[in-house]
């Protein structure tokens, strides 16, 4: 095998395996970040005996989830019951091969990358990363619906319509909402879009960097609604409501298939944060602030915090917003999809045309 071919292969293992493992990680830990917040918010306690702080309750969990006794109820479909929660992961783990978290280094003057030229902080920088990214995660309802079809109940199986139902809804208003942004940027390559974001607009008497949320701040909105929607959570967990379906598709499961779905749910909230903040957010880029004069690792370090900061706080908002705002009927729900969503996101993708087509007549910047 040519060393340059071995040294893609095994950088790209040590990628794969460090990104798992920071993303099972955060997950648990994102576990645990939820239920002291809602603890705080209902002036409870929350969790308090596993280590110092509950550090080790995410360690609890797993081992519970592991040692339950894992049934199979007589009355479902065994093949696709099983399949479901794995249907409902990979989906889950796949979107965040495409996600930049840093700029590229450059790679060691010898050794084994040295043949690489630089060193990516991406899995895959593939030109169509955003298409990848809503190809591969609509592939996440197929797990959420066999999961109610092969369960044989009818809740789950009301709470598997209601997941398409509302997919379908809102992965309109989804892909509508960020076709400004392409626009904008001209690109549908993650890291590219960032790149772009270092810039200011010119027009303009006051330094404005041109990060997504300015330039496109209806179209933040919208993006940020439709992805509480995807990914179920409040006041979007129709699929779910346990007031009326007793937690929805995923009631005749137990153990580690469960605990399959509740990674898929916490996995689609850290990399959607990860996603906007590279959208909308200018990615691991400050305003005003040039890291590129620091030296390699240094500015790596600081473009991760810069990063994980930004992403941290849309993941504190899923909860926030959780533990806030009630759910909404299923009539209000697809109300506010259908009459409401997917005509501010038509409208704000002319608008968009329409001032580019003054920008490139007038010539302003």
């Amino acid at each position: 095998m040519d060393s340059a071919v071995l040294a893609t292969v095994i950088l790209a293992l040590i990628k794969i395996a460090l990104i798992l493992a920071v993303l099972f990680t955060g997950v648990a830990y994102y576990s645990l970040a939820e239920r002291k917040f809602s603890a705080f918010m209902q002036d409870r306690i929350g969790p308090n005996r596993c280590g110092p702080f509950a550090l080790l309750q995410p360690l609890a969990d797993g081992v519970k989830f592991f040692l339950k006794e894992d049934v199979i109820p007589h009355h479902v479909d065994k093949v696709l019951y099983l399949a479901a929660p794995a249907m409902a992961m990979i989906p889950a783990m796949a979107t965040i091969a495409v996600v930049p978290f840093a700029d590229p280094i450059p790679a060691p003057a010898s050794g084994l990358f040295a043949s690489l030229g630089q060193i990516q902080f991406q899995l895959a920088d593939i030109n169509v990363g955003m298409l990848y990214i809503f190809a591969v995660s609509g592939l996440a309802v197929y797990g959420v619906v066999i999961a109610g079809w092969a369960s044989n109940n009818k809740y789950a199986l009301l709470g598997s319509l209601r997941a398409s139902a509302q997919m379908i809804s809102y992965e309109l208003t989804l892909g509508l909402s960020v076709l400004g942004v392409f626009m904008v940027y001209e690109t549908l390559q993650l890291d590219a879009i960032v790149a772009a974001q270092t810039s200011f607009i010119s027009f303009l008497p006051v330094a404005i960097p041109k990060w997504g949320i300015v330039v496109q701040p209806l179209g933040f909105l919208l993006f940020l609604i439709a992805t509480f929607a995807e990914t179920s959570r409040l006041p979007f967990d129709l699929p779910e409501g346990e007031a009326e379906i007793v937690a929805g598709y995923h009631v005749e499961y137990g153990s580690m298939k469960f605990m399959l779905f509740m990674l898929a749910e916490y996995s689609h909230m850290i990399i959607a944060s990860a996603v906007i903040t590279c959208l909308f957010l200018g990615g691991w880029n400050l305003p005003w602030v040039d890291m590129s004069s620091l030296p390699a690792v240094q500015r790596v370090a600081a473009q991760l915090a810069v990063f994980t900061a930004k992403a941290g706080f849309f993941a504190f908002l899923f909860i926030w917003v959780r533990w806030t705002l009630p759910r909404f009927r299923y009539d209000q729900l697809m109300r506010l999809g259908w009459k409401v969503l997917l005509p501010l996101a038509i409208a704000n993708l002319v608008a968009t045309g329409a001032f580019y087509v003054v920008k490139y007549t007038v010539g302003i910047g």
